[in-house]
């Protein structure tokens, strides 16, 4: 099998910690602030929490903008960039982060 006929999923769910190094500071706050902002121009879901981002859309298109995030710091200077990238999908149906933790929380509460 060619490898250009294998196709990417056409959902995920991602988790990403981006960290640029070498800025100078402990704080990163002002470079996350930015890739928050390409992800609410990007039109996907996300949700930030206090180590990451989730970030959910077609594969490509989830990639794509982890890709534009590392570009942007990249732009600005930043000579190193690292992410650690936690993805998932499925085939079977469609399912969010927010379906994910109401699942759980529906065993929880005994329903």
């Amino acid at each position: 099998m060619s490898t250009a006929a294998i196709k990417t999923p056409p959902q995920c769910c991602a988790d990403f910690c981006l960290i640029p190094m070498g800025v100078g500071s402990a704080s990163v706050s002002p470079y996350i602030a930015q890739v928050q902002t390409l992800l609410k121009e990007s039109g996907l879901e996300y949700h930030m929490h206090a180590n990451g981002t989730t970030v959910e859309g077609s594969w490509d298109a989830v990639m794509k903008v982890i890709g534009q995030a590392h570009g942007m710091l990249h732009d600005q200077g930043v000579v190193r960039v690292h992410t650690d990238i936690r993805v998932g999908s499925r085939t079977d149906k469609h399912e969010t982060a927010e379906s994910k933790v109401a699942s759980v929380e529906r065993i929880l509460s005994g329903k």
